[in-house]
């Protein structure tokens, strides 16, 4: 099989970080239907929103280096291959048990996956795209997320067998990606000489300060996720009006648009700006997911949504340029691992204790919850960014 062109690399590992959030989100607008045929909790589904970023952070700790070793393309042969089987299992699942055993496949699906294809974006792009991969990185992710609530969405409201069709048209689709995944060049530009062992993932020294700017920027894009992806259709569903599948996912999708959109059109901002930014807009978003609460309207769902999706692009693309662009390329994959795996001890977190909240105390509660102490973090990624100087990428 003929190798693909760097320009073809690349966009296959913007499909593949477009898969990452597409088989994260699949079971999103399924959480109600399950609730309502198989009398699950809110709290059982954030559980099985939570196995994922659990394996996620295990697969992380142990494989975050393995791309640097046995190259890009074989890890992300070995994620998409995980992700697959996670979401032919959720496509026959007989009960809940079965939906914790694929959300974990697709967790070590996706840790396998996501880290050797932002890099190998960064080591694909022209000379004077590098400083974009970031931006294209978070945009991919977010179309990824918008397919999954309107493709979802259409197929759970229209098509037959709800609970199924909508996960063999992303297995299908993985297939496809799998098949121009074969293609990518079987090694790095630069690789490590000897044999990959399990190790700690490795920070440069001089770089464990930025490491730590990058991490929370994007803890807090993965936390406003934590409160959005697993809740979502109920706040459409129940504090929104919304009962049409289609129509929440099409609420939903307004998230991921604006992610897109803020990571696109914010590509010659410098940093620093931002990280403010998406700190202002998160905070405005989720008090305003908050206020839905009070004030049942999908208007003031859809701005909400609006919000938060900016501040999530931004947040996204500003923490991962940070960490793809002070790294060395034989610590990039580790470098970028580290920061998904610090994000996803936020979410893994975060996502059960919201999900307790709103079974114990109602949905309101969660999202007060969520607003005050989610701020305090937002601020502090704030005050971080001020340590932070201009952009000088490592080559060597």
């Amino acid at each position: 099989m003929p190798t693909l062109s760097p320009r073809a690399g690349f966009w296959t590992a913007a499909a593949v970080a477009a898969l990452a959030l597409w088989s994260s989100a699949a079971p999103t607008l399924a959480y109600p239907l399950y609730e309502a045929q198989w009398g699950i909790s809110s709290a059982d589904a954030t559980w099985i929103f939570s196995a994922y970023p659990a394996m996620l952070i295990v697969v992380l700790v142990l494989f975050g280096n393995l791309s640097d070793y046995i190259g890009r393309r074989n890890t992300i042969l070995l994620g998409l291959g995980a992700q697959i089987v996670g979401t032919l299992v959720f496509a026959f699942a007989p009960g809940y048990a079965w939906l914790i055993i694929a959300r974990l496949f697709i967790g070590a699906g996706v840790g396998l996956a996501l880290s050797p294809a932002s890099v190998a974006m960064v080591e694909f792009a022209a000379p004077e795209k590098k400083a974009s991969a970031g931006s294209i990185t978070t945009t991919a992710t977010a179309v990824g997320l918008a397919l999954s609530t309107l493709v979802g969405g259409a197929l759970i409201q229209y098509a037959p067998f709800p609970l199924h069709l909508n996960f063999f048209v992303l297995a299908a689709v993985t297939a496809v990606v799998m098949g121009f995944a074969f293609a990518l060049p079987r090694h790095n530009p630069t690789e490590p000489t000897g044999r990959w062992r399990v190790r700690p993932i490795a920070i440069p020294k001089g770089s464990r300060g930025l490491f730590g700017i990058g991490a929370i920027t994007i803890s807090a894009a993965y936390l406003c996720g934590a409160l959005i992806l697993p809740l979502g259709a109920q706040i459409a569903h129940t504090l929104a009006g919304s009962t049409n599948a289609l129509v929440t996912g099409a609420l939903m999708a307004i998230f991921p648009v604006m992610v897109a959109a803020g990571s696109l059109l914010t590509r010659s901002w410098n940093t620093r700006t931002l990280i403010f930014t998406a700190g202002i807009t998160l905070i405005v978003g989720l008090w305003l997911f908050d206020l839905t609460g009070s004030v049942a309207s999908l208007a003031l769902y859809f701005i909400a949504s609006a919000f938060a999706g900016l501040g999530y692009g931004l947040s996204f693309t500003a923490g991962l340029t940070v960490l793809t662009r002070y790294a060395a390329p034989k610590h990039r994959a580790s470098m970028v691992s580290g920061g998904y795996l610090i994000g996803y001890v936020f979410q893994g977190g975060a996502a059960p204790i919201l999900g307790a909240i709103t079974t114990g105390s109602g949905i309101r509660a969660a999202l007060l919850v969520g607003a005050v102490s989610y701020t305090v973090i937002f601020l502090l990624m704030m005050f971080s960014a001020r340590r932070l100087g201009a952009p000088a990428e490592v080559t060597a």
